[in-house]
């Protein structure tokens, strides 16, 4: 190694750690060693942002305490504190895991990155956080913002001639020689914070960046083109009743437990004709899922009208608004019935307890 890049490493790893400790975002999942509560705020962090996590992860934890606890629960009560978060297979996948951990581990998650890879849902990113924060392994984590620091430290173009594989790999390699062996679950930290805060992807902010010394590229760098979103637009049944005992229920639809996305999740009855006469129309509510913006149409139907005007997609059941708080609602449905005010007015913390 050349003089200079041996001095270079120890001074980065330094002044990361130093900005860091006086920088780093006050974010529940930091104030824990629990190497549960970290696996916990790992899955929920997976392509969702932090802002939307935070309120869910204390919920979560409110009400599954242990990883035996959140085993020993039924899915759709997992399901239903995941609703809105998106991307429901990491529920499933979370709580399979730690059904196999307390079987198999006596309710203890390995402490390694290697052995955290055996385990459902759980890959190389996660198995590094995990290993690296709660355990202390030297290990690198790489996501997106983490690549993104390394390319612009190293002047890489990530639309350059490499292809994505490569470049991925020889962004792991600088990743695993930069990670500080003394703390590297707080380095591992460093250089994600740094990412989601200072080395943003579009106007980072170099001035006051604590690497800038140090980086070939100070400024943007020339990154692969994202794909385009695509608009699809769709519609959706809100049937309401009011029943003397109950009170005032929602008619809603289990999605069948044989598709790819969202089974078993309740949802709002979907139209036959996504049309709506603007006289009709309740709401047009914007939702996006993977590269695809939905512009779903809401449209208030009498009851007696369901059968002729909605598309029978799976099993229907009346529920009463208090009820469908704690279901396993989709995003979007929990999102059409707030904006409707017609969910109760209560917190994630409530639907825990």
């Amino acid at each position: 190694m050349r003089q200079e890049e041996s001095a270079k490493i120890p001074r980065l790893r330094r002044q990361l750690l130093d900005w860091y400790m006086r920088n780093r975002r006050d974010l529940p999942w930091r104030r824990n060693a629990d190497p549960y509560a970290i696996w916990v705020s790992e899955i929920m962090l997976q392509q969702t942002r932090v802002a939307a996590v935070v309120d869910r992860y204390q919920a979560f934890l409110q009400r599954f305490p242990t990883l035996v606890s959140l085993s020993l629960a039924p899915e759709n009560d997992v399901l239903a504190l995941w609703s809105g978060l998106g991307y429901y297979r990491r529920a499933r996948l979370l709580h399979k895991a730690a059904q196999f951990v307390a079987k198999q581990y006596d309710g203890n998650l390995p402490q390694t990155s290697s052995e955290l890879r055996a385990l459902p849902g759980i890959g190389s990113y996660t198995a590094a956080a995990i290993a690296s924060i709660a355990y202390g392994e030297p290990v690198a984590v790489v996501d997106g913002n983490v690549e993104r620091v390394v390319c612009r430290l190293e002047g890489w173009d990530a639309a350059g001639r490499i292809s994505p594989a490569a470049l991925k790999r020889q962004i792991e390699v600088r990743a695993s020689h930069l990670v500080d062996p003394a703390h590297p679950g707080d380095f591992n930290q460093a250089v994600m914070e740094l990412g989601a805060t200072l080395c943003l992807p579009r106007n980072p902010r170099c001035l006051v960046c604590p690497v800038a010394g140090d980086c070939a590229t100070r400024g943007e760098h020339k990154t692969a083109s994202r794909p385009r979103m695509l608009s699809r637009e769709v519609g959706h049944a809100l049937v309401l009743r009011d029943e003397p005992r109950v009170g005032r229920q929602v008619l809603l639809e289990q999605r069948p437990a044989a598709l790819t996305v969202m089974p078993g999740l309740w949802e709002l009855p979907a139209l036959a004709n996504s049309d709506v006469p603007q006289e009709d129309l309740r709401m047009i509510v914007r939702h996006a899922i993977m590269q695809v913006n939905y512009y779903v149409r809401i449209r208030s139907i009498p009851e007696q009208d369901v059968d002729a005007m909605t598309v029978l997609g799976g099993e229907r059941q009346w529920v009463s608004l208090p009820a469908a708080t704690g279901m396993a609602l989709t995003g979007l449905t929990r999102k059409v019935l707030k904006r409707a005010h017609l969910l109760p007015a209560t917190t994630f913390a409530a639907i825990a307890r």
